[in-house]
């Protein structure tokens, strides 16, 4: 059995301001109408006898990641909630042993869940090129075949042949400076390191066993004291703290002498940066890259993305500019990389630009403040087909809503009635009260919100369908 492994872990925090802590790149439909998370998944499905996905996230992503597989039709082997980050060896060692625990023959498609490959027949034919390595029991990593001397990512050397193109793995070697990279163009020895492998579950568990037994050792406990909430599995907190963190490549496929890597040109980029995201769009007219609402005179080769309103640019050239509805970025396109500055500025200063959308998103749907001012707030409001909000009271404000499309269930204090569009109530400060949505189609409400502190964490919860205290 085949089972892909989806790394859902980041934060993608250099494709500021679109990407954030709370809602990473993963999540959105950055090169396409879909999630990168979905198109990851879209070709896995591609692969032959390919089986159900196990997704490794954090706890405060659960919820989306549980979305995304809705809005696919998938159903999951196991979504496994790490307590917190600890790299990418402990989080594929928990799903090896959970898929251990389903097939002991299982083989794991391990793939970050936020890269983007424009050539998924050329992807599926590497993967079932690294199936014989991996049914002999090989560690099989896909090294991307590199089109220019890149010094944004790390690098494989290549050994002498396998079989059949697929090369023994000699060395991992870090970022290079421009230089080096073209020396390793040259040689034609060395490949992109994609941070995608393919490989038995028994193998990498034993692999680990001899080389990284303390992260074996605590995510073993970890899987063995976790617990079901829900559709998730969350990893026991106090057996996961203990292990070492740590990134498959140095825990394992730097030491192991079963690795091997199958060379693939499939058009991969990990789009890490706004330069990268430009470089694997289509180009328009001036070598531009344009997305949303925008208007250009006299500029050339930039990435420019308007989310809520028109941009317009003049005299410009190698730029990236990215609105959204709270946060305009202006770079050259040779510094992005510095957006990491921005963000590490934004969360030393509490904003909530480091971590928040205007739009937030809950499990049951999404709130968007319009206006925050003094002792009164409005936000828009959307809860999904079939979902509820917590049955929940408010020390400091009270709250207005006004339906604007679909049918409200509302429940205030002892009463329990409908809302239809144009109708609208009023929630006393103190009172219980739950908002959901009986209908098929998506509720639309205007919350007006009145009060000396408006703040999210006014909420004491009584009931509450997803398990959350807060």
């Amino acid at each position: 059995m085949l089972i892909p492994v989806l790394l859902s872990g980041g934060v993608g925090s250099r494709l500021w301001p679109v990407s954030r802590e709370l809602y990473p790149k993963q999540f959105l439909p950055l090169t396409g109408d879909t999630s990168l998370l979905l198109q990851t998944l879209a070709r896995a499905a591609n692969v032959p006898n390919i089986g159900a996905p196990i997704v490794v996230c954090n706890d405060e992503h659960r919820f989306l990641v549980a979305e995304q597989l809705r809005l696919g039709g998938i159903k999951p082997n196991a979504i496994l909630l790490e307590p917190e980050g600890k790299n990418t060896a402990p989080a594929v060692a928990a799903a090896a042993l959970r898929a251990l625990a389903i097939n002991p023959q299982a083989v794991l498609l391990v793939l970050p869940a936020d890269h983007v490959i424009r050539d998924p027949a050329a992807f599926a034919d590497a993967v079932v090129r690294g199936m014989k390595a991996a049914d002999a029991g090989h560690l099989v990593t896909f090294g991307i075949v590199p089109t220019a001397p890149e010094t944004g990512y790390g690098y494989i050397q290549a050994g002498d042949e396998w079989s059949e193109g697929i090369r023994h793995l000699h060395q991992f070697v870090e970022k290079p400076n421009r230089e080096t990279a073209e020396k390793y163009l040259a040689s034609g020895e060395y490949v992109w390191n994609s941070g995608m492998f393919l490989f038995r579950a028994d193998v990498y568990v034993q692999e680990l066993e001899q080389h990284a037994p303390a992260i074996l050792g605590a995510v073993r406990k970890a899987l063995d004291g976790a617990h079901n909430d829900l559709d998730f599995s969350r990893l026991d907190a106090t057996a996961f703290k203990t292990c070492p963190s740590d990134s498959i490549d140095y825990a394992v496929m730097e030491r192991t002498r079963k690795g091997v890597v199958v060379p693939m040109s499939c058009g991969w980029s990990d789009v890490g940066s706004w330069s990268s995201l430009w470089d694997v769009e289509p180009k328009g007219e001036a070598d531009n890259v344009l997305i949303g609402d925008v208007l250009l005179h006299d500029v050339d080769s930039s990435y420019i993305r308007s989310e809520s309103r028109l941009v317009a640019a003049i005299g410009l050239s190698d730029v990236v500019i990215v609105e959204t509805s709270d946060a305009v970025l202006v770079a050259d396109k040779n510094r992005v990389q510095d957006v990491k500055h921005i963000v590490a500025a934004l969360k030393k200063n509490k904003r909530d630009e480091a971590t928040l959308h205007k739009r937030v998103y809950r499990p049951w749907g999404s709130y968007e403040s319009l206006v925050n001012a003094h002792r009164f707030q409005v936000k828009r409001i959307i809860v999904n087909p079939g979902q509820q909000l917590s049955l929940q009271m408010h020390h400091h404000r009270a709250e207005h809503w006004i339906v604007v499309s679909g049918t409200a269930k509302v429940t205030c204090g002892e009463k329990e009635f409908l809302l239809s569009e144009d109708q609208s109530t009023y929630i006393p400060l103190g009172n219980r009260h739950r908002l959901s949505n009986p209908g098929v189609i998506p509720l639309e409400l205007i919350e007006v919100q009145t009060g000396s502190y408006l703040g999210e964490d006014d909420i004491v919860r009584f009931q509450d369908v997803y398990g959350r205290n807060q």
